[in-house]
């Protein structure tokens, strides 16, 4: 008989809420490493947990991304389609996940060596897929997500054993400071909240529309913004945001007129392959957390 003795660095999901230094790097190249991002961008992020870049794409390919999104989420196959994600008020297309699956077009970006090779330059190494989706936040009431880490799921539901992620949002449409923009606290991402409550089996179906499990309490949540402050990204298309897998993030409900629309991918090292969950019951599906390891090139 064996016993699973996996250590666990990050505990989350038990039956009380705690909080824990960060235990693993930010940055995890060797000094001086080669790669896109400059020396003092590199210190910038390892010190706020987020890189954020004015134009990562131009607008001409801002507009093949956008006329390929608009297909995507157009094509009733698509919409029908276990890895679409639909607003439950408005019953538009909110997510489209493993994008890059689905479409050469995204498939080429999540390739391009100016996305990939940054992950490369903070990862330290060979990266995959973790997960890819393009988000239509559509004006007049798409709802936003809660105050959450990525890190705190992907360890608990998909196990990932450590903080080796890292996350792009690639704007395709102009960010505005009233449409629902990302915010981020920066340097949250040096301290890990577990957080308290089981996690439901097939949790992912509801926390894709809504989160739930996993969320901080709001004390923890006041205690970190009071300590970190709170940075709303705005920026045009084709700017793009990097972030640290443990930031602390969320994003406010969209009732503008006007949509928030943006590619998200998410690598993580080859070195840091997922697990069984370390705080749920069951696996999530392939096409929200990858078991396909195999290095973007």
């Amino acid at each position: 008989m064996t016993t699973d003795v996996r250590a666990d660095l990050y505990p989350s999901r038990g039956a009380a809420e705690m909080t824990t230094p960060r235990q693993d790097p930010v940055i995890w190249s060797a000094p001086g490493a080669p790669g896109p991002i400059a020396a003092k961008d590199l210190q910038s992020f390892e010190h706020d947990g987020f890189l954020a870049i004015d134009q990562l794409i131009t607008p001409e390919e801002v507009a093949g991304y956008r006329a390929e999104l608009d297909r995507l989420v157009t094509d009733p196959q698509v919409r029908a389609d276990e890895r679409s994600i639909i607003e439950p008020k408005s019953q538009s297309v909110r997510s489209v996940f493993e994008v890059h699956k689905l479409s050469e077009v995204f498939a080429r970006l999540v390739r391009d060596e100016r996305v990939v090779g940054r992950a490369r330059q903070i990862l330290g190494s060979d990266v995959y897929v973790h997960q890819s989706r393009i988000n239509v936040k559509p004006g007049f009431g798409a709802s936003g997500f809660y105050w959450h880490s990525d890190f705190e799921t992907w360890h608990a539901e998909d196990g990932l054993p450590h903080m080796r992620a890292v996350s792009v949002s690639i704007a395709l449409t102009e960010n505005l400071d009233t449409n629902g923009g990302l915010m981020i606290m920066p340097g949250s991402h040096k301290s890990f909240v577990g957080c308290a409550g089981e996690t439901p089996k097939d949790n992912y179906k509801k926390s894709l529309q809504m989160q739930d499990a996993g969320i901080p309490s709001d004390q923890v949540l006041t205690s970190m913004a009071d300590r970190h402050g709170i940075k709303l990204f705005t920026g045009r298309a084709g700017s793009a945001t990097w972030f640290d897998c443990n930031a602390m993030h969320g994003s406010g409900d969209n009732i503008t007129p006007y949509a928030r629309s943006n590619v998200f991918i998410v690598f993580n090292s080859v070195d840091n392959t997922a697990q069984e969950p370390f705080a749920a019951p069951v696996r999530r599906p392939d096409f929200i957390g990858a078991r396909d390891f195999t290095p973007v090139r």
